[in-house]
């Protein structure tokens, strides 16, 4: 059994900067999703305000900041979109936005990869695989 949970350091939410930082990486993330022809389509139908709200709670959790996440799971919450057609492709554009995001908001590349691995991880839920 690893003892490496008890000995951990600040979460990749401290890391990075806690709430301002995720605040204002959500912020700027959708402004480059609706930018983006690819995938900005599954958010004609959405209320932004409330979908960035949806993401700052969820990137706080996923980043092992405070558990304040009372909404669907992932694949509840995308099932929609994936009548819609979203794919991987898709998902790697977000992927794309997201690195972007953080590099904007120079967020060091360690930490960018540590977030893009949580991200990848939730991948399948996301797709609804």
């Amino acid at each position: 059994m690893s003892e490496a949970n008890e000995v951990q350091g600040p979460s990749l939410y401290e890391r990075i900067g806690g709430e301002a930082a995720v605040n204002a990486a959500v912020d700027v993330f959708y402004g480059k999703v609706l930018e983006d022809y690819r995938i900005n389509r599954f958010f004609e139908r959405t209320d932004m305000a409330k979908q960035a709200e949806h993401l700052k709670t969820f990137m706080t959790v996923a980043f092992g900041g405070p558990n304040n996440y009372t909404g669907r799971s992932l694949r509840d919450g995308h099932v929609r979109l994936v009548n819609m057609g979203l794919n991987d492709s898709h998902y790697d554009a977000v992927m794309e936005h997201l690195g972007a995001t953080m590099r904007e908001l120079n967020v060091p590349e360690d930490l960018i990869g540590e977030a893009a691995a949580l991200v990848e991880s939730v991948r399948g839920e996301v797709l609804g695989k």
